[in-house]
């Protein structure tokens, strides 16, 4: 691993170090005006995380937990390393979309639905009435999908992803909206329980 971090021009110990240096950062986060200047919070940890991404021997891009806590970051909440990620991954569109005025929250979160909520405003006003050239050849097949989902017994995790997206596809819902909602009942049960 030392020599593919030496490749793209980094070393570990320092990669360790900004990963340090992140984890002791978490606690003094103020606001997303802060956290995404070049020498911010976020802007770090992304491009710390999008490192390790890159470096990342899984085929998907995950960063491993022994990984994780080699860095220091582990205790960061995996959803704000997500945020942290994105946003560097769209930092352009992002900062474009700050500087336009288009946002005045205090958060990646609120940052992020902002701006896919003028994405998809700006998709009505331009599209008119959308296309229905192919979707109907789609529908049946999607519903077969659903069905085939739907199967007597334990439910596995892969069924149950299968399901959501041929329910999404089918009823023609915002993927994106789904795993939001998810996501924030999640933190209500964890903060619950």
């Amino acid at each position: 691993m030392e020599n593919s971090a030496a490749a793209n021009g980094t070393t570990i110990s320092a990669l360790v170090a900004e990963g340090k240096a992140l984890g002791k950062m978490w606690n003094t986060i103020n606001s997303v005006k802060q956290t995404t200047k070049a020498n911010g919070f976020d802007t770090r940890l992304g491009k710390l995380l999008s490192e390790l991404k890159a470096q990342s021997t899984v085929d998907s891009g995950q960063i491993a937990t022994h990984v994780l806590r080699t860095y220091g970051i582990q205790q960061i909440d995996r959803r704000r390393r997500s945020e942290a990620l994105w946003f560097v991954e769209n930092e352009v569109d992002c900062r474009k979309f700050i500087a336009d005025g288009k946002f005045k929250g205090s958060s990646l979160t609120a940052l992020q639905a902002a701006m896919r909520k003028a994405a998809k405003a700006d998709d009505e006003t331009t599209e008119g009435k959308p296309s229905n050239v192919g979707q109907s050849d789609d529908q049946p097949k999607l519903v077969e999908q659903s069905k085939q989902s739907m199967t007597v017994g334990p439910i596995t995790r892969k069924v149950m992803v299968n399901t959501i997206l041929a329910q999404a596809a089918i009823n023609k819902l915002d993927l994106e909206e789904i795993i939001e909602d998810l996501m924030s009942e999640l933190t209500k049960r964890q903060q619950q329980g």
